[in-house]
């Protein structure tokens, strides 16, 4: 099946959904085909859930404080600097 952009924006869901019964969708963009929507393999729930994870334990490395202050304790703190 070959589609507009124009089109693609206007049913993307119902084209999501044809594709992932294994239908082939050609997106073009002035005639030109630019873009492919077919089905993937399905990815198992614990792949994803371990992605996520690394993820977060990455993220809360480079931007953690790595304090174990509570947060009543960061005010007091702040709060001694003013006096």
């Amino acid at each position: 099946m070959i589609k507009t952009l124009r089109e693609s924006k206007a049913t993307l869901s119902a084209l999501v959904d044809q594709a992932s019964r294994g239908e082939e969708i050609i997106i073009t963009v002035h005639g030109k085909p630019k873009a492919r929507l077919c089905p993937i393999e399905p990815v198992p729930h614990e792949e994803i859930q371990s992605a996520w994870a690394s993820r977060v334990r990455e993220d809360w490395a480079k931007y953690s404080t790595h304090t174990t202050d509570s947060s009543e304790e960061i005010l007091e703190k702040m709060r001694e600097d003013r006096l």
